[in-house]
């Protein structure tokens, strides 16, 4: 028979943690990284943990992605984040992990940048593929995901014990029409790996726009520091209250958790103080 008295009601708070990586091009090593901390954040308290992207695999090229890409449903970083979230007893989003593209048709040459969520008892609930693509051009720094990943094209969330989340993954935080298109959400979680010049710019207050907008909490965990690769990342995971409020951040970078409270009472206090989501005109 279940303990009821340890059972998590949508009314106490719900304790979550972003953790933060510096992802390198050995994915068994990363793993083993994610794991130490999964398990740092589990002993805190944590019910809910959220990888950043590429946490499992950050190559030289971006090419490379495409020899540790997994058939969906299975695969050892599939099973590795059922397994975690199993043993652990929590929920993990798993950041993102490259998945191969279904399709006979599809392109050979690009993977899916895929999000999946695990329940506490192991279980996928939810998948989410990366819908808009970064591209930049800056001096000596150049990206263009559309050449290595195939864009999503559907907003997915699910439901946690406090509230629906809703997934989304990096460059979609500057898209705020996605996040209208959740509906009502307790949650909106942010896997990512800004880069140093673009973090440094905008994430803080994009994150805080998207709390501030939909009136909910929003958990960000990201990559942070300089990379085998070259490349550096921002950091500065953080968890932001709906009145966009940082809750708490890692200042440093490097590795490490970040944790806070989701409190249905906070989201329904900034929401009757100033019902800017009631207010809602156009949808």
């Amino acid at each position: 028979m279940s303990d009821l008295s340890t059972t998590p009601t949508r009314s106490a708070p719900f304790r979550v943690a972003a953790l933060q990586m510096v992802s390198t091009p050995e994915r068994e090593r990363n793993l083993e990284d994610a794991a130490r901390l999964i398990a740092e954040a589990a002993s805190d308290g944590a019910q809910l943990v959220l990888l950043p992207e590429y946490f499992c695999f950050m190559g030289f090229k971006e090419t490379d992605k495409l020899a540790v890409r997994e058939t969906y449903g299975d695969g050892p970083i599939q099973r590795f984040l059922a397994e975690a979230a199993r043993r652990h007893g929590l929920w993990v989003i798993g950041g993102t992990l490259p998945l191969a593209v279904s399709e006979p048709s599809a392109d050979r040459e690009r993977v899916l940048n895929t999000s999946l969520v695990f329940d506490p008892q192991g279980r996928e609930v939810a998948r989410y593929d990366k819908i808009h693509l970064f591209n930049f051009e800056k001096g000596d720094e150049s990206f263009d995901e559309a050449r290595t990943i195939r864009p999503g094209g559907e907003v997915r969330t699910f439901d946690a014990p406090f509230g629906r989340v809703g997934l989304s993954v990096c460059y979609d935080l500057r898209f705020p029409e996605l996040y209208r298109r959740m509906g009502d959400v307790a949650m909106i979680v942010v896997p990512s790996a800004f880069t140093y010049t673009t973090g440094r710019a905008h994430w803080e207050m994009l994150l805080r726009a998207r709390a501030v907008e939909n009136q909910c909490y929003v958990l960000a965990a990201a990559q942070g520091c300089t990379h085998e690769n070259g490349r550096r990342t921002w950091g500065h995971s953080m968890l932001v209250d709906p009145w966009g409020e940082i809750v708490a951040e890692r200042a440093d970078e490097g590795p490490g958790v970040v944790a806070g409270d989701i409190e249905r009472r906070r989201i329904e206090e900034v929401r009757r103080s100033l019902p800017a989501w009631r207010h809602r005109v156009l949808a």
